[in-house]
């Protein structure tokens, strides 16, 4: 049988462009769609290059250093009272400090840039929507547009979307990987975030913190849409369906997981003030199952 040749630098370098192709096709951080995305994409990066400006010196040194004062070579230099050297520690103390430097300065522009506060530039108005985090599910309340979603964001393509982001439970992160920054839903505080899709398609949004039994299951489907397709979108969904009012906001409340997307034609305007306010209760927590038993609903949703 013909000898086997090593895994060499052309084997590894092809495996590091295809794990970086595939997760371009994973649809992650690195495939951004919009603004934000784009600008958290290029920091990542720009930090993983500056972090490679040590490691990659760093490992390469320490192979040198093996090969150079190895046993067998007697040209190798041998100082066994050394103690001290100028020249190393200015190296040693100079590379992490330049290197904290750099990555600090670019993670400070990029927070004023990516201030979640701050609206995107637009000439269009942005589309307002609330978002509440539920046991183990996410509510979208459209203000304007008068309709409600579960598991289910749909947005317009290439329009500033302004999350207004709380939590009717446990604390839990809002997450659209490709859209850009995520940030915390938390119980009896508004959070604000400004995120915008400039490419069509259908993106994965996610709960980005354990939140107990059921987050696994805490997904949800994000549509991005042309404009015209989200007018008709708004209109078919005020066309029918069941209100969100504070008895099927209640319900909802309940603790369920693996919820299949479905939408309310109708909204009470002040369910999303309220549940940030904690006029309306916090979420039950799990229900009891029986006598002497604790459980939690499991429900795979459905028209409501």
């Amino acid at each position: 049988m013909p000898a086997r040749r090593p895994f060499g630098l052309t084997r590894l370098f092809g495996a590091f462009v295809l794990a970086a192709t595939l997760t371009g096709c994973a649809g992650g951080v690195l495939d951004p769609v919009g603004p934000v995305g784009a600008n958290d994409a290029e920091i990542l990066i720009d930090a993983t290059l500056i972090m490679l400006g040590i490691v990659i010196p760093t490992i390469l040194l320490a192979f040198w250093m093996a090969w150079r004062y190895r046993a067998s070579n007697t040209k190798a230099e041998y100082l066994p009272n050394w103690s001290y050297s100028g020249r190393i520690e200015a190296v040693v103390w100079a590379i992490p400090i330049l290197t904290i430097t750099f990555i600090g300065g670019l993670i400070w522009i990029g927070s004023f840039k990516l201030d979640p506060f701050k609206p995107l530039p637009s000439k269009t108005p942005a589309v307002e929507v609330q978002v509440v985090s539920l046991d183990w599910k996410w509510l979208f309340i459209y203000p304007q547009q008068g309709v409600a979603t579960v598991n289910e964001l749909v947005v317009p393509q290439g329009t500033p979307v302004h999350f207004s982001i709380t939590s009717g439970s446990v604390f839990n992160v809002f997450f659209v990987p490709r859209m850009g920054s995520m940030i915390y839903a938390m119980p009896g505080m508004v959070s604000q975030l400004y995120l915008q899709a400039d490419k069509p398609g259908e993106l994965m949004g996610e709960s980005a913190h354990f939140s107990g039994d059921g987050f696994s299951d805490m997904n949800f489907k994000v549509h991005s849409v042309s404009a015209a397709e989200f007018d008709a979108w708004a209109q078919k969904t005020k066309a029918g369906g069941a209100m969100l009012d504070r008895a099927a906001y209640a319900q909802l409340a309940r603790q369920s997981s693996n919820v299949k997307p479905y939408a309310y034609s109708a909204i009470d305007p002040t369910i999303f003030q309220a549940v940030a306010s904690q006029k309306i209760a916090p979420a039950p927590g799990p229900q009891p199952a029986g006598p002497g038993h604790a459980g939690r609903e499991v429900s795979t949703g459905g028209n409501r």
